[in-house]
């Protein structure tokens, strides 16, 4: 009878063991992604070229709902104060699209500028970036630009 047993426990023990090394079945990501809501964006970085410090700028960035769910903006964040965001409140149904706008206001800011706006969203592929980048030239004094009438 003990050696039944044992047998037993021996024979558990190794099928426990086999089974154990079988691979877990995972569905792709691209797949469960489209089976829920998605975000995908026309662009992921917008280049506003040369502006003067003091300028502000705003672009808009469009995406569109890829997935089979509405897609619902939960917040969307940036990396300075520099930046303002605004973005679509309302749920974006399936194949619609939405928008995510960054206003920037280079003032005290010199040179190549790079911002992040992170957008958390109810998507399964969790928060994308689309970046704002440009280059702030000096604000040049208009009076001291121009040359000054000499009295005679």
């Amino acid at each position: 009878m003990k050696k039944v047993i044992l047998s037993f426990a021996f024979a558990a023990l190794i099928a426990g063991g086999a089974v154990a090394q079988e691979k877990p079945k995972a569905t792709a990501p691209q797949e469960q992604a489209t089976n829920g809501p998605a975000m995908a964006f026309q662009e992921s970085e917008h280049n506003f070229g040369d502006i003067t410090q003091g300028d502000v700028v705003e672009h808009t960035f469009e995406f569109k709902n890829t997935g089979t769910q509405p897609l619902v903006l939960e917040r969307v964040d940036v990396t300075c104060g520099c930046t303002t965001p605004a973005w679509t409140k309302e749920p974006i149904m399936p194949g619609k699209t939405g928008f995510v706008t960054a206003k920037f206001n280079s003032a005290g800011k010199l040179g190549q500028q790079k911002k992040a706006i992170i957008v958390h969203s109810n998507a399964a592929e969790g928060a994308k970036y689309v970046y704002i980048v440009t280059n702030i030239k000096e604000k040049t004094n208009a009076s001291a630009a121009k040359a000054t009438p000499a009295k005679n």
